[in-house]
């Protein structure tokens, strides 16, 4: 099956190295990016809409039909927010878009980029990690054909990437090593994108994926 895919926060770290894989696979036919600004990428699968209200998406929702697969990649840092304002862009923004989608495409595979550490019971301390657990439980609750909560670690960017900091310069150098000791903690932004997109189309055995997953399913169809 050819994926024809949504992908969110292609002007971030991740969103954009997501969006370099599913540009490059031969399984991807077509790739939406709806975003803020423009990803400044030029593709011939790729097709952009720029929108500034992700809470409002009803102008641009017509040209989110049909399609089968969505990569949520759009996400906020909890650091200096007011909980209530983090939840607000964590939560109810991924859930708003998330329903429509539901409702358009309800043989969409959705795949959400949570985080390690995320509390799947929603009772823990720290407030990021219960949001994060809530909008993946709720997301799981949608009529999608498939939904994965995927909850990498640290994630080494490519080398052409753009929207990265400058200590991921650092992160490279330290890459191997981190990987060696920590496993389970250090994966690839490609690793990301390519589980993502074999889930689309082989599915996994688990709907939350830590980085052992993840890898796992990077290398399953490769």
């Amino acid at each position: 099956m050819k994926i024809k895919v949504i992908i969110t926060g292609a002007t971030g770290m991740v969103g954009e190295g997501v969006l370099h894989e599913a540009l490059l696979h031969a399984d991807v036919e077509s790739v939406l990016v709806i975003n803020r600004r423009p990803c400044g990428i030029m593709h011939p699968k790729l097709t952009e809409i720029i929108h500034n209200d992700f809470f409002d998406l009803s102008p641009v929702s017509d040209k989110m039909k049909g399609y089968n697969a969505c990569f949520f990649c759009l996400g906020v840092s909890s650091v200096g927010m007011k909980e209530d304002e983090y939840f607000s862009l964590t939560y109810k923004l991924t859930m708003n878009m998330a329903e429509i989608l539901s409702g358009l495409n309800p043989e969409m595979t959705f795949c959400y980029v949570s985080g390690a550490g995320t509390d799947s019971t929603e009772k823990g301390r720290l407030n990021w990690a219960r949001v994060k657990g809530k909008t993946e439980n709720d997301l799981m609750k949608l009529p999608f054909k498939n939904v994965f909560a995927f909850r990498p670690g640290l994630m080494l960017p490519e080398k052409e990437a753009k929207n990265i900091h400058g200590y991921y310069a650092i992160f490279r150098i330290l890459y191997p090593a981190l990987r060696a000791l920590f496993p389970k903690f250090v994966t690839t932004l490609k690793e990301v994108a390519i589980a993502m997109i074999n889930s689309v189309n082989y599915g996994y055995d688990k709907q939350v994926l830590e980085v052992n997953d993840i890898v796992e399913l990077a290398k399953s169809k490769n």
